[in-house]
């Protein structure tokens, strides 16, 4: 038990600075062409749990029904607990910053269009996750760290038609979507 709390605590320390140094250099982003075809969502389901509203977005900008892809995250996970979202959490953090969770790594080989950052607090984990993930646009909310987002809208994260009424307005602007 206190061998593991150290071990938490270099590994939490280790992540840090993977995200420090990564935050310095210049981000590569896809190369995809404009338009939105495929969406990411990392939601932090401690703050917002409906995760079906993010398959909404489908409809809202007439994709393809499999074009939106959700993963949750979860300070404390219960392994107990079935969960409808794929979910990682605090426990799945590697040395240097690595995610090693089956549903992390899946939604990150992914490519997306648009990736969607539903939390408003800085945690680890979906820091890195955000970071990690490719994308073309990333999408946020204003209080967490500036360089991780695009675009950053400065809502209530418990008002989801209000973020998809601002989203569709900032990506019509944008020429992402007609």
């Amino acid at each position: 038990m206190f061998l593991r709390a150290i071990t938490d605590k270099f590994k939490h320390k280790s992540g840090r600075k993977f995200l420090k140094k990564e935050l310095g250099r210049t981000i590569a982003r896809s190369d995809r062409k404009k338009g939105i075809s495929s969406i990411g969502c990392i939601v932090n389901l401690d703050q917002f749990d409906d995760t079906n509203v993010f398959y909404d977005l489908v409809h809202e900008f007439s994709l393809e029904p499999n074009a939106v892809h959700v993963i949750g995250y979860r300070e404390e996970r219960d392994k107990n607990s079935p969960y409808t979202t794929p979910v990682f959490s605090d426990r799945d953090l590697g040395w240097g910053g690595v995610i090693e969770n089956a549903y992390a790594k899946e939604f990150l080989n992914r490519e997306y269009d648009l990736l969607i950052n539903y939390y408003s607090k800085d945690k680890l984990l979906l820091q890195l996750m955000t970071l990690q993930t490719k994308t073309r646009l990333n999408v946020g909310f204003g209080e967490v760290d500036k360089n991780l987002n695009d675009l950053i809208l400065n809502i209530s994260i418990k008002d989801f038609d209000i973020f998809k009424k601002e989203l569709r307005k900032y990506l019509f602007i944008l020429n992402e979507i007609k």
